[in-house]
């Protein structure tokens, strides 16, 4: 059973940046993708980011295309979200998780079997 835990979250002010962070433990090691999500008050939950893990393939939302950049390190077994010029839209509780598999179906939630218990990131106007 993976094991996943984020951390980095807080309030800040619209423009600002933020980088959560993802440690990943638990045996045996098999993730290939390593995702972001995030659920706004009121809303779904929605794709952010995705990595494969072992090579630099990535997909973002077009929400945060260009202002989020998604990155892992093998050796510290942490996934990372670097968040800049946030915006209040991007108020939400961010998620990591890791799946199996790498596709097109990255991008969807059903596609990770390990989720951490989230991290709030509030961004004020």
């Amino acid at each position: 059973q993976m094991q996943l835990a984020e951390s980095g979250g807080g309030l800040v002010q619209a423009g600002s940046s933020l980088t959560l962070s993802c440690a990943v433990s638990g045996r045996p090691f098999s993730n290939v993708a390593l995702g972001w999500f995030r659920q706004g008050p009121g809303k779904g939950r929605e794709f952010v980011a995705a990595i494969r893990w072992r090579m630099n393939s990535t997909f973002y939302a077009d929400s945060v295309k260009g202002r989020f950049t998604i990155a892992r390190d093998n050796i510290k077994s942490t996934g990372y979200l670097h968040m800049n010029n946030l915006k209040p839209e991007d108020t939400a509780v961010y998620y990591c998780a890791t799946g199996a598999t790498w596709s097109r179906r990255s991008t969807s939630s059903d596609a990770y079997d390990a989720w951490g218990q989230g991290t709030q990131v509030t961004v004020s106007s």
